[in-house]
């Protein structure tokens, strides 16, 4: 048997005709490239990075508010300790009104001053300008009790923090006899804070009591008249010296109230 026939018939079979080249082409769709943003290996690896940097946003928040909150205290620290001073009373100049150990609150802003002629004594020429001291509130008042940095003249413990009642104020004279205390020869009336039957004497202090208060000065007493060492003995106080009004007493708690001035000093 001959294979020829079939060879003809297998290459017939396999070439191409005319027919062939004419037919549609069927196209096979292409699988897509694997985009760089949609594969799930990012996408996991984007959760890990944002978990991973969760914990230091975190922290950086809250050092930031650490920070804040110091920030905040210090300066409301400053403010207040520029306005009030807590101060701790030692000896007993004051008794029976305050007594060693006990603490009271200092309103340093009630005493507030400025001296409207120290800019202009700045310009050449008006360096000998006096002062003009302003009060916004008020100046320390009779009947007060002011703590103050000790005059250089109190040799005992000068540059000292003391406490003691206001007297008298500038321009008002201040006599001391048979003891009593007398204000422009008017007797005051210190029943409300001094013990019953102390007498106020000048003996043992080089004595200053006849004198009238310079400007810009006030005689201070302590309530212990003769435990105290005050005006009688280095006279009258300077202004600039003082610190502020004694306020709030806070400790012993049974201590606990306002410091009122006497009722004399309310007095017309």
């Amino acid at each position: 048997m001959s294979s020829t026939p079939l060879r003809d018939r297998l290459e017939r079979a396999q070439a191409p005709t005319e027919m062939d080249f004419l037919k549609p082409v069927r196209l096979e769709p292409t699988p897509p490239a694997p985009d760089d943003f949609d594969s799930p290996d990012d996408d996991v690896d984007d959760d890990v990075l944002a978990e991973a940097a969760a914990p230091q946003r975190k922290g950086w928040a809250v050092v930031k508010e650490i920070v804040e909150t110091v920030v905040f205290v210090l300066l409301v620290f400053f403010i207040v300790r520029g306005l009030v001073q807590n101060f701790r009373i030692e000896g007993a100049s004051m008794a029976p009104t305050m007594h060693t150990q006990q603490y009271i609150l200092v309103n340093k802003a009630v005493y507030t001053h400025f001296d409207l002629n120290a800019p202009l004594r700045l310009l050449p020429g008006r360096g000998a300008l006096p002062s003009k001291v302003v009060y916004p509130f008020h100046s320390p008042q009779q009947g007060d009790v002011v703590v103050f940095l000790a005059p250089d003249s109190a040799h005992d413990e000068p540059d000292k923090d003391y406490i003691k009642r206001v007297i008298a104020v500038a321009g008002e004279t201040v006599t001391v006899t048979d003891g009593k205390v007398y204000v422009n020869d008017r007797q005051l009336n210190e029943t409300s804070y001094l013990a019953a039957d102390v007498p106020t004497t000048c003996s043992g202090f080089q004595s200053v009591c006849n004198t009238t208060v310079p400007p810009g000065h006030i005689f201070v007493m302590g309530d212990n008249r003769p435990n105290s060492s005050d005006s009688r003995a280095w006279g009258p106080l300077p202004l600039e010296n003082v610190i502020g009004k004694a306020w709030v007493s806070y400790w012993p708690k049974e201590d606990w109230g306002t410091i009122k001035a006497p009722a004399y000093a309310q007095q017309p």
